[in-house]
């Protein structure tokens, strides 16, 4: 029984990293699978604004647009405009133009209804549609507005609720005749990095980026908080796989104390009880990994149907041997104070016990 228990409390704590660095990775990839869905090769972000996130900065003039639609090699130009529920959450919703949108990216490919057709209209995707159990023809408060669903579309382009430009501008504050974001569509996609150039020489205080220069911000590095929740999350893990492992080994040699006094007494030194408690410890990090990578697809499963429309959790195969050797760390951590009192365990004193 302390045996399954120290193998289960491993097999924890290595759920617990691979399931947050899943979460992290599939909710980053999401992100930027949905920027790719645009179909622009250049976007173009607010002044003071970052590379992930437009939001709370200054908006650009929708004359832009124009402007940009103009510019040499330019294809296709549109605006969007963001802005926050306000709700204690990430999500946002976005304003379109839909004719320039659908002309950049081929449209939102919708499972049922359409395009927004007034400005009390709105469109989301099949993930938010079913965290909320909405339909189309349903009404929605968002921003302090009611809105009725004319569409739901399958996720993976742009944003997870949008409306008409126009209706979003004129509830933004400062939104009207703004923009947050600009999108170019090259005639050749090749151009990309000379028309930035280009963009970047005329704009200058703006943010320029090739599509393929902004996706590639999307990973953990580059969020530093998350990167040190990670830290966080993985010292944590080690201290309870060190405290786990720790009452284990040392039950383990209270329960072994007679054992090792015979062994000693047989002529086996410190060295081979040492070996004898470390490789017990390994063998339970070892199969606490493995439990552990076995229960990452239980986390998958449950946030896949338990829980519909929560987080995207991916399997991040590259970390499981890093949580492997971090478990293993942590149990060998825990095994030196039991193993240095079972080296030193005086032979009379171990064959009386009892």
């Amino acid at each position: 029984m302390r045996t399954l228990l120290s193998v289960l409390a491993i097999a924890v704590e290595v759920t617990m990293i691979l399931t947050l660095v899943g979460v992290s990775n599939g909710t980053l990839d999401s992100t930027a699978a949905r920027a790719r869905g645009v179909g622009a090769d250049i976007i173009i972000r607010p002044p003071n604004s970052s590379a992930l996130s437009a939001l709370n900065s200054t908006p650009i003039s929708d004359k832009y647009v124009g402007w940009l639609a103009g510019q040499p090699h330019v294809a296709v130009a549109t605006g969007t405009a963001v802005m926050s529920l306000g709700n204690g959450t990430l999500d946002s919703v976005t304003g379109i133009d839909f004719p320039s949108f659908n002309r950049m990216s081929g449209g939102f490919l919708y499972l049922s209804g359409g395009d927004p057709q007034s400005d009390t209209d709105v469109a989301m995707d099949e993930y938010y549609a079913k965290q909320k159990h909405l339909r189309v023809g349903d009404t929605v408060q968002l921003v302090n507005h009611s809105w009725r669903v004319a569409g739901i579309y399958e996720d993976g382009k742009l944003t997870r609720i949008c409306v008409r430009l126009p209706a979003l501008q004129a509830i933004m504050p400062g939104g009207d005749g703004h923009v947050t974001v600009l999108y170019a569509k090259l005639d050749d996609t090749k151009l990309a990095d000379q028309v930035k150039v280009d963009l970047k020489k005329q704009l200058v205080n703006y943010p320029v980026y090739t599509m393929e220069e902004l996706t590639s911000m999307y990973s953990i590095s580059n969020v530093g908080m998350l990167e040190d929740f990670i830290g966080v999350v993985i010292g944590i893990s080690v201290i309870v796989g060190f405290i786990v492992v720790f009452m284990a080994m040392y039950t383990a040699v209270l329960e072994r104390t007679r054992e090792i006094g015979i062994i000693k007494a047989v002529g086996g030194g410190p060295a081979l009880v040492l070996q004898m408690l470390m490789r017990e410890t390994v063998l339970l990090a070892v199969l606490g990994t493995l439990v552990g990578i076995l229960m990452t697809y239980g986390t998958q499963w449950l946030m896949r149907h338990a829980v519909p429309a929560s987080l995207t959790q991916e399997t991040v195969y590259v970390w499981w041997p890093i949580a492997g050797a971090i478990a293993i760390v942590g149990a060998l951590l825990g095994v030196i104070v039991p193993a240095y009192k079972a080296m030193h365990q005086d032979v009379t004193e171990a064959l009386s016990y009892e």
